[in-house]
């Protein structure tokens, strides 16, 4: 997508990184049950403090989705050791899915863990998240059964792992 920007976020874009969060987790049914975390999804400030929020926007600023990165250790970190980053809250608008929007920033996360000589990008993502699940298969990413985990009963999170190549 030619006229795409990832770039780290701005105070300006956290209302719209909150609002397109929400909603890419909202419109797919991935917030039934779990209202407390939307209330998470919506605050882009809290991430833009604690962590590394890119985010994906046009050629007019719009933004069309972010990604929150996360080193071990850190406020948001869930299953990252040392010598991994991890990912989390992938989110794409509506308007902007099928565009490549989700792949770049992917793609991004990877090329900074590469800049980083960090051995291994890991995440984890609802059973219900198939469309990013085959995402992450396509680009690389191998499942990690061992570290899937439960935040709250009937919530299942499956983890993945990219490892870099030599």
């Amino acid at each position: 997508m030619a006229d795409l920007i990832i770039r780290p976020a701005t105070e300006a874009d956290l209302p719209a990184v909150g609002s397109v969060t929400v909603e890419a987790y909202r419109v797919n049914g991935y917030l039934e049950g779990t209202d407390d975390y939307a209330d998470t999804l919506a605050d882009s400030a809290a991430r833009f403090r604690d962590a590394e929020l890119l985010v994906a926007v046009d050629e007019s600023g719009a933004v069309l989705g972010s990604v929150t990165v996360v080193h071990p250790g850190t406020p948001y970190a869930e299953i990252s050791q040392p010598g991994e980053l991890e990912f989390r809250m992938l989110s794409v608008a509506a308007s902007a899915r099928g565009r490549g929007v989700g792949e770049a920033l992917v793609r991004t996360v990877i090329d900074r863990a590469r800049a980083a000589g960090v051995g291994q990008v890991v995440l984890s993502s609802s059973e219900k998240m198939a469309a990013a699940h085959r995402l992450y298969e396509r680009l690389g990413f191998t499942r990690l059964p061992e570290r899937d985990w439960a935040p709250l009963p009937g919530v299942k999170l499956m983890a993945y792992a990219y490892g870099m190549p030599l």
